[in-house]
């Protein structure tokens, strides 16, 4: 009787793959669709306690009108079997059915992901200060052990299924806590490097959750302040892009503390104004920064306002459709954010302060100026951004700063 003498390999967080040895059983699977697939998603992960026929042939067929589904269901199992001993897995059954039950042969170990992702994150969860042979460095490394393992959702293609769903939540909510478990621990020891990959890692498998700020306190505690920049500056614009809004104000307020606490190496005047210029070929048209630096400079004019009189003005520019609505999201959309950005940029003094508050809408700082001038950037505006007998447009919203008046 032949066995071999790899264990199965189930890699269940994003993209599901199956493997034995040098074997791929189903490859890449980005659509999770065959029953195939199915089948051997659900007996793996069930582990010993296996799953019973009724479950398993509602999670192959669901609803579908199935004349026999048990006779369908012993069909799938039996190529299944067959699949596996023409790959050389085995040359006997590997799906065994003991009564109602279906499990996976002992014969053949699985080594799953999401399983030792578990295992990992409980042990470094248990109360192990008694233990001497489990030390404080063994918790932070089964913590950053199990993090990575995470390469993305459960079974990210099949969300809509119940016992997917249901465990999907229950893996994204040991991540969290051993990203922050672990996070504190790395924050006791000063180990910032590792802060930061953890960081790093965390958003790029959860976007869109504030995990930057951990990288952003490391390059911070080390001194790279570039780096903190730029990822400030692509944090905003990641969020900009992905959910058409600045980030939160949690994460705004994190990332200015942050940014408040970054220092210089010694330096000479000379050197800190070069650094600080811009490069004559960026001088053209308004000021383009995203959302927090465009704050620091209403603040710092808001202050300026009230003890010079000098006389600002904040605009909002929104693409309408034809009906006059603000548009929302779509591929038009994001083509005319695109065409708005180089008609403001054309249509403004190099002087006057820009972002792009969301997808469709630009805000527009414009300085020593009145509300006539603003009349005429608006036309300018309007001149470069309509073409031909486009039915879409922008809405203008103007409000001095410092000042009650509103156009």
């Amino acid at each position: 009787m032949y066995v071999t003498d790899n264990p199965v390999k189930a890699k269940m967080f994003g993209n599901f793959e199956l493997t034995c040895g040098d074997i791929s059983l189903m490859g890449a699977s980005k659509t999770g669709e065959s029953q195939f697939a199915y089948l051997m998603q659900r007996l793996l992960h069930a582990g010993e306690a296996g799953v019973s026929r009724r479950d398993l042939a509602y999670h192959l067929f669901g609803d579908r009108d199935v004349l026999n589904v048990y006779h369908s269901l012993r069909n799938v199992v039996y190529n299944a079997n067959q699949r596996l001993i023409n790959l050389g897995i085995s040359d006997h059954n590997c799906i065994i059915q003991t009564k109602d039950i279906y499990h996976w042969t002992d014969e053949i170990p699985v080594e799953e992901d999401a399983k030792e992702f578990e295992r990992l994150f409980r042990r470094a969860e248990t109360d192990n200060d008694g233990a001497e042979e489990y030390t404080e460095d063994d918790k932070i490394n089964d913590y950053l052990a199990a993090a990575f393992l995470c390469q993305g959702e459960f079974l990210m293609h099949q969300g809509a299924v119940i016992w997917v769903a249901q465990d999907a939540k229950r893996y994204r909510e040991m991540f969290i806590l051993c990203v922050e478990h672990c996070a504190a621990l790395l924050r006791e020891r000063k180990d910032w490097d590792r802060l930061a990959e953890l960081g790093l890692h965390a958003a790029r498998i959860f976007p869109l959750s504030d995990w930057e700020a951990l990288t952003m306190e490391a390059y911070v505690a080390l001194g790279k302040y570039d780096d903190a920049r730029q990822l400030f500056e692509d944090t905003t614009d990641f969020y900009l892009r992905e959910q058409g809004l600045r980030p939160t104000e949690k994460m705004m307020e994190l990332l200015e503390q942050l940014a408040d606490g970054m220092e210089h190496s010694y330096g000479f005047l000379e050197e800190i104004q070069k650094d600080l210029g811009e490069k004559p070929e960026e001088v053209s048209g308004g000021y383009v920064c995203n959302y927090p630096v465009f704050r620091g400079i209403y603040r710092t004019l808001s202050r300026m306002v009230e003890r010079t009189g000098l006389s600002v003005y904040l605009m909002l520019c929104t693409i309408v459709d034809s009906k006059g609505n603000p548009m929302r999201e779509g591929a038009v959309l994001d083509r005319l954010t695109v065409r708005l950005k180089e008609a403001i940029c054309a249509s403004t003094r190099y002087s006057d302060i820009i972002n792009q508050y969301s997808t469709g809408q630009y805000l527009i700082l414009l300085n020593n100026t009145t509300m006539e001038n603003c009349d005429v950037v608006q036309h300018r505006i309007e001149d470069r951004f309509l073409t031909g007998r486009q039915r879409t447009g922008v809405v203008y919203h103007v409000k001095s700063v410092g000042g009650p008046s509103d156009h």
